[in-house]
């Protein structure tokens, strides 16, 4: 153990390391001193490189988004426009700067003058001409005063040719945009430019008075105005432009910004009721927007709603499809026993009928039976006989061909012998149908009817196009389902109708690059056009 309370002044002693004295440290030389500093040094501004382009490049890609940015450009705009107003106001102001300046300079020469006509003879020594000149600030002074004129001029002088009329009224363009323009010519003007001035005195009598002046204190002059007027303007401007800006940033750019956001919000949404645009009370442009956009939005839900509908219907049908087909095929299987065992005349008539429903009915089953699971497939085109398609889809459709018939609407096809369209003959059955059964539906529902049901088939041909007229004389179609006419489920106005009858024969003539669409409708009845392209 150590004592070091008894011991006196420490003395360490030379360094040992494993029983080896350590040699003491070297001093470090000024050049290394140097290196060591300038390596910091050159890590320091590394660093501050890195930095400032990095932030250098943030802000710049922020600037560049704000100037791309409504409110960016409408800053833009309203600084533009009012430095131009500012400078439309700017040049009349240095016009009538430079000729007031004109004018002081033409006052002191007239009072300068006044000197001449106390004189002996109205004459002045060379002297006095000197003094006159120099106190008024003039190089050239002239009065014509009826039959007795004055003149006081350095010799020196030459009068300019161009003289500038002062104290005249302007009774043209030509002579505004003189007056606006010769400050401009001042400033860009030479040193040693002069300036010719004419007038008619107003402190003295006489009938003109003129006087030749230097320009550069003109020049001067104008040049401490236009600074003084640019820095005002240019403090007006950017106060006008950030009030400006921050009135239209409140009223415009931030109600559309929410909008963009609402719209933003829905698309990766749109399901979703809590991100509906909630419409202000504004009554101008901004709050129509947002009124229209809540009920798109509402429009938009709607529809994804109806489409989940038909979708969750298309899964439900084609669980049973396997099922009915299996029961068509039956069905099927049953008629073909009874047309084989059964001679009966009526039965023998009907049998092709029900095998023909069969058919399609299997047909439909095996593409899925609904429209709203499954799209229709793209339409075979062939040449079809529209008096056999339209008889079958009539048929079909429950309407008599005949006039002794149990059926309760006729059909009537109006069209010419063997007319003739290109069309897939059993989408344009399907269409048909569609159509026709609606038809007759609406005829057999409308109550007190005393008159038999009639469906009129009109086809006729056009340069480009074939027109199919399905028109009935039935009710006619209320006015608040008109404008829901196509859409699936909200048409029918029939007890047990699905509303699928006109969005499906719509689809079909689309398909066919047509179209479907009510033509008319009232108290007499209903007429739907079918376009079907004219092919070949």
């Amino acid at each position: 153990m150590f004592d070091q309370g008894k011991s006196g002044k420490f003395d360490p002693g030379p360094s040992r390391r494993g029983g080896k004295k350590v040699p003491p440290a070297q001093p470090v030389s000024r050049q290394e001193r140097m290196g060591f500093y300038a390596d910091r040094l050159a890590r320091a501004l590394n660093l501050l490189a890195t930095l400032s382009l990095r932030y250098g490049l943030t802000g710049l890609d922020a600037a560049r988004s704000f100037a791309f940015s409504l409110s960016g450009q409408l800053l833009a705009m309203t600084f533009g426009f009012i430095l131009i107003v500012e400078a439309v106001l700017v040049i009349p102001s240095l016009a009538a700067e430079q000729e007031r300046w004109l004018d002081d300079t033409m006052r002191r020469a007239e009072i300068a003058s006044q000197a001449i006509d106390t004189s002996v003879e109205n004459t002045v020594s060379k002297q006095m001409s000197s003094q006159l000149l120099s106190s008024a600030n003039v190089l050239y002074l002239a009065i014509e005063d009826g039959t007795r004129n004055y003149r006081l001029f350095d010799p020196n002088t030459v009068v300019p040719n161009q003289v500038m009329q002062l104290r005249r009224p302007r009774d043209n363009p030509i002579d505004d945009l003189r007056y606006l323009w010769a400050p401009w010519k001042t400033l860009m003007g030479s040193e040693d430019r002069l300036i010719h001035v004419q007038a008619p005195p107003t402190v003295r009598s006489g009938q003109m008075i003129q006087i030749v002046v230097k320009a550069e204190p003109l020049k001067q002059v104008l040049k401490s105005s236009l600074l003084n007027m640019l820095r005002v303007s240019l403090g007006i401007s950017f106060a006008a432009g950030v009030l400006v800006f921050a009135a239209l940033s409140g009223f415009i750019v931030r109600p559309i910004r929410r909008l963009t956001k609402v719209i933003q919000k829905f698309r990766s949404n749109p399901e979703d009721p809590e991100l509906a645009a909630t419409p202000s009370a504004r009554r101008d442009e901004i709050g129509q927007i947002e009124r229209e956009l809540a009920s798109m939005q509402e429009q938009v839900r709607n529809s994804l709603r109806s489409r989940a509908r038909l979708a969750a219907l298309g899964q439900a049908v084609s669980k049973i499809n396997h099922d009915l087909r299996n029961m068509l095929t039956s069905a099927r299987m049953a008629s073909d026993r009874l047309s084989a065992v059964s001679d009966d005349p009526t039965v023998a008539k009907a049998l092709p009928r029900l095998e023909r429903a069969l058919d399609r009915a299997l047909s439909l089953a095996t593409n899925v039976l609904t429209y709203g699971k499954s799209d229709e497939h793209a339409p075979l085109i062939q040449i079809v006989n529209l008096k056999d398609v339209s008889e079958a889809a009539a048929e079909d459709a429950g309407l008599a061909l005949t006039q002794p018939s149990p059926e309760t609407v006729r059909f009537i096809l109006k069209a010419s012998k063997g007319f003739h369209l290109e069309a897939d003959p059993e989408q344009l059955h399907r269409l048909l149908v569609n159509l026709m059964r609606n038809a007759r539906q609406a005829i057999e529902l409308q109550p007190n009817r005393k008159s038999r049901g009639r469906i009129t088939l009109t086809a006729l041909k056009t340069a480009d196009e074939v027109l199919l007229l399905v028109a009935d004389n039935g009710p006619g179609i209320p006015e608040k389902i008109r404008e829901k006419l196509f859409q699936p489920f909200t048409s029918s106005a029939t007890p047990g109708g699905s509303g699928l009858g006109l969005a499906i024969a719509r689809e079909l003539a689309q398909i066919h690059g047509g179209d479907v669409r009510l033509a008319a409708t009232g108290a007499g009845g209903t007429t739907f056009e079918i376009r079907m392209p004219l092919r070949g």
